[in-house]
Order: structure tokens, then C-alpha cells, then sequence
């Protein structure tokens, strides 16, 4: 029996959102200050990124929903 697209994405997207949920979590591990040394701007830098991968990332949904279908 094959895998259906929507199966597949649910496989797939379910797996890889938990794969980023758990390295979340282990990036708020680096905000012990007994093991590490950071600053503002090297929190501002690593979130700013963060953001704005997310942000990509989502308009890829928004756009494939979108008609490429040209009107007047």
C-alpha cells in the first residue's frame, strides 16, 4: 500500500517539528549562567535568526496556497 501525500507530510512535518521543538529546548539549556557567558547582542543575534527562518519558512505555506493565475 502506498504512503499518500498527506501522509507523508504528516510523517515528515510531525518529525522534524519535533526534532526542532527538542533543539529549542536544548538552546535554552545555553542560557545557564553557571556554564556560559553570553550577551544581550548574542541573544538578539541568535533569536533575530531564529525569527526570521521562521518567518521564511511559513510564507512558504502562505505562497503555495496562493494563485499564480494572472487577473484584471
Amino acid at each position: 500500500m502506498s504512503e499518500t501525500k498527506k501522509e507523508r507530510f504528516k510523517r515528515i512535518a510531525g518529525a522534524r517539528t519535533n526534532k526542532l521543538l527538542e533543539m529549542i529546548k536544548l538552546l535554552g539549556n545555553c542560557s545557564n549562567t553557571g556554564n556560559y557567558e553570553y550577551t544581550e547582542d548574542d541573544v538578539r543575534k541568535i533569536f533575530g535568526t531564529l525569527e526570521k527562518e521562521l518567518k521564511t519558512a511559513k510564507s512558504k505555506f502562505e505562497q503555495s496556497s496562493k494563485s499564480d493565475k494572472f487577473q484584471l
